[in-house]
C-alpha cells in the first residue's frame, strides 16, 4: 500500500510525472537489453531523448535505482566483473502484485502523455468504480484504524457499520474491501470466511476513519486468503480438482491468460486441450466458465459438470 500512496502523491505535479517516465524507460530498456554498462545505458538515454537529449548523470541514475526499488520492488544490480547493470528479480514483473499493476498503469500513462495523437487511438475500459474512497481506506489499512462505512446493496436498505479493513482487491473494474467486524480473531470452529466480509466500494455511501484501532495478525496474507478462489466471492465451498476441456480457440486463450494460478495443462490434441485447476469453484469461477461456455467443457468433478449443465439449461429457458 506504500507504493500506491507514493503513486498518488507523486502524480500531483508534472515534473514528478516526467521523472516517472524516466523510471519506466530505465526498467524497459534493461528489460529489453538484459545487461548494459552505465555508458551504454547513458548513450541510449541520449539517443532516445529521454531528458531532452541531456546525458544521464550517474548520481541521477543511482537515485532512480533507489526509487525504482522502493516504488516497484525492482532490483537493479551491477555485475562487479563486467560493470553491467541488470534486473535481478525479473519475476516481480510477472506476478499480480500492486507493484506490477502500478508499473503497467504508469507505462501506459507515460506513453499517452508523450503523444496527444495516440490518445485518440487507444480505447480503454472504464475506470474502476468506487475510487473516491481509496485514499481513506488505504490510510485505514496503513494505520490499522477501523472504518465507519455506509453501505447499500442493490435493492436493499442502506446501513452503517464499523469494520476492520484488511485488504483491497480489484476485480472486474470494481474495487472490493476485505474486512472483519472485529479484530479478525476466530472462535473455535469458525473459518476465515465466516470472519471476513467483502464490500464493493461502488456500493459504499461513506467511508470515515474512526479513532479505534485493531490488531492485524502477523501471519495474515491477502494473497494467501484469495489463493484458492477466482474473483472476490469467498465462502466455504470445498476445494476441488477441476478439469476442463478447451475447444476451438480456447486452448491458446488459456495458455496466454490462465484462469487461475493453479492452472496446469494435462493433454493437448488437435481438437482440444485439457486443463486442471485446484480451486474452490464459487459462483465467480462458474460465471467465468459460463462466459466461455462455447469453448469450455467441465469434465471433473461430475457434480460440478452437472451443476454447469443445469445453469446452462436455465439460461436456455430465457431464450
Amino acid at each position: 500500500m506504500l507504493a500506491y500512496s507514493k503513486f498518488c502523491t507523486i502524480f500531483a505535479g508534472m515534473k514528478p510525472a516526467q521523472i516517472f517516465r524516466q523510471y519506466i524507460w530505465i526498467i524497459n530498456t534493461l528489460g529489453a537489453y538484459r545487461r548494459l554498462t552505465f555508458e551504454q545505458l547513458s548513450a541510449k538515454w541520449q539517443q532516445d531523448g529521454v531528458a531532452d537529449g541531456n546525458p544521464l548523470q550517474r548520481s541521477s541514475f543511482n537515485r532512480h535505482r533507489d526509487a525504482i526499488l522502493d516504488m516497484f520492488g525492482i532490483v537493479i544490480d551491477c555485475d562487479k566483473k563486467t560493470y553491467q547493470y541488470f534486473i535481478s528479480n525479473r519475476e516481480v514483473l510477472s506476478d499480480d502484485s500492486i507493484e506490477r499493476w502500478l508499473f503497467s498503469t504508469l507505462t501506459v500513462h507515460g506513453m499517452l502523455a508523450d503523444s496527444a495523437a495516440v490518445k485518440e487511438r487507444v480505447v480503454l475500459e472504464s475506470a474502476p468504480a468506487g475510487e473516491q474512497y481509496l485514499d481513506t481506506i488505504i490510510r485505514a489499512i496503513k494505520t490499522n484504524h477501523r472504518l465507519l462505512i455506509g453501505y447499500k446493496k442493490f435493492e436493499a436498505e442502506g446501513y452503517e457499520k464499523v469494520v476492520s479493513p484488511y485488504a483491497l482487491k480489484l476485480f472486474r473494474q470494481r474495487w472490493y474491501l476485505l474486512a472483519s467486524l472485529d479484530d479478525g480473531n476466530r472462535t473455535k470452529g469458525q473459518t476465515l470466511c465466516e470472519v471476513f466480509r467483502i464490500y464493493a466500494l461502488d456500493r459504499m455511501t461513506t467511508a470515515q476513519l474512526t479513532d479505534d484501532t485493531f490488531t492485524m495478525p502477523a501471519d495474515f496474507s491477502a494473497q494467501a486468503y484469495f489463493a484458492e478462489y477466482f474473483g472476490v466471492l469467498t465462502n466455504d465451498t470445498p476445494l476441488a480438482h477441476v478439469v476442463v476441456r478447451a475447444h476451438k480457440w480456447m486452448p491458446n486463450y488459456l495458455r496466454t491468460l490462465p484462469l487461475h494460478h493453479s492452472q496446469r495443462e494435462l493433454e493437448a490434441t488437435p481438437d482440444y486441450t485439457d486443463f486442471a485447476y485446484d480451486i474452490r469453484p464459487t459462483s465467480d469461477f462458474l460465471g467465468e466458465l459460463l462466459r466461455h461456455s462455447d469453448g469450455i467443457e467441465v469434465l471433473e468433478p461430475l457434480e460440478l459438470r452437472e451443476k454447469m449443465r443445469q445453469m446452462i439449461a436455465e439460461t436456455l429457458k430465457r431464450y
